[in-house]
């Protein structure tokens, strides 16, 4: 039996900007995961799930007709997965067989619950992985990447793929988007097998040292959000103030760059401040889209964090979900997480998580 995990994410920075290329997002891997096992199956396979098969199933309207929303449903990401590594092992030779897969997940509760912890993400590379081994395929995380994000591309549309990156690499990470109208072009063109070996525009993937006393908390607000839904709003919006989604774009660029510098420099107080830069620069864009990514509990979250000496910012797409804080010491945790229970504000027992080098002071991180 092959059983592969692969943790969740959350973003630290950079959110909405990163879905353009080379606009970059700092973004760390979380200690949830989820669970692919294989095992070998005879004339039929199968695909299970006990926290998946009972998800509600999203429906919206177009032009007064119900369509179903496939990009929250988790067996699209494995669907696809299984198309695109089964099409490069056969490129590899390989004698496509049955196998029976199971998907185990704490990235969502079994109510439908999210977490905001990227679990479509997870999935897929968690797929790509067992299947990678399951065929004997060799991959480097860079292959599993680029497999994961053509897989979900296929199913979800939009999205910049950072989840993707941090379920690969782990730990913290800088991450910029590919040009996906080049990777849409080339997978008409040639061979996965030559794509995956292609250097892709404006991708960075770029592993981060963490100072030693930075700490990271996170809270969730007990409100689940769809982050392919906001993302459609925000590029619905942008077109009519292009000129000030532009300036938005530069100025996240900016910010972002800097808090990278922060980590390179290990000055804690510099990511601070970039953190509630970007804070603001989100509240921006929610003037010019219309879209609220801060909801009144996350402001209370980041409020209440600011009185504690933390930075802080919503995380990922808003609306909803989580929010992070980054504290230079201990010394504030432990009162703000008082301050968030009172006002229903659930502190997540979390740590970074890092592959094959979990020591303690990391993971405590």
């Amino acid at each position: 039996m092959i059983e592969v995990s692969t943790p969740g994410k959350l973003f630290i920075a950079g959110e909405y900007a990163v879905v353009e290329p080379g606009h970059p997002a700092i973004i760390v891997a979380v200690d949830q995961f989820v669970t692919v096992t294989l095992e070998t199956a005879e004339n039929v396979g199968s695909i299970q799930s006990a926290q998946y098969s009972s998800l509600p199933v999203r429906w919206t309207r177009r032009n007064n007709e119900l369509v179903l929303d496939i990009r929250e449903n988790p067996f699209h990401y494995v669907l696809a997965a299984i198309r695109l590594t089964e099409k490069y092992a056969q490129e590899q030779e390989k004698e496509l067989s049955f196998y029976h897969l199971k998907v185990t997940s704490e990235l969502d509760s079994s109510n439908g619950r999210k977490y905001g912890l990227g679990s479509s993400g997870a999935v897929t590379v968690a797929t790509v992985k067992a299947l990678g081994l399951f065929y004997d395929l060799a991959l480097t995380e860079e292959e599993i990447f680029k497999l994961s994000a053509l897989a979900h591309l296929e199913v979800q549309g939009n999205g910049s793929c950072g989840d993707i990156a941090a379920s690969c690499y782990g730990g913290w990470i800088a991450f910029s988007t590919f040009d996906h109208h080049w990777v849409t072009d080339q997978v008409q063109k040639q061979a996965l097998t030559g794509l995956l070996q292609a250097t892709w525009p404006k991708l960075m993937i770029q592993p981060l040292t963490v100072p030693k006393k930075l700490r990271l908390l996170i809270g969730w607000t007990g409100s689940p959000a769809s982050t392919s839904d906001l993302v459609d709003q925000v590029n619905q919006s942008k077109e009519v103030q292009e000129t000030a989604y532009q300036q938005f774009l530069d100025e996240s660029k900016s910010c972002v760059e800097t808090m990278i510098t922060g980590f390179q420099t290990e000055n804690i107080s510099l990511i601070q401040t970039q953190i509630r830069k970007n804070r603001q620069l989100l509240q921006q864009l929610t003037s010019i889209t219309g879209v609220t990514i801060e909801t009144p509990a996350l402001k209370k979250l980041c409020n209440l964090a600011q009185t504690c000496g933390g930075a802080a910012k919503s995380s990922g797409a808003g609306g909803g979900d989580c929010g992070i804080v980054l504290f230079k010491q201990k010394s504030g945790i432990l009162p703000l997480m008082s301050s968030w229970e009172k006002e229903g504000i659930t502190p997540l027992p979390l740590h970074v998580y890092f592959y094959g080098k979990q020591d303690k002071d990391e993971s405590k991180r």
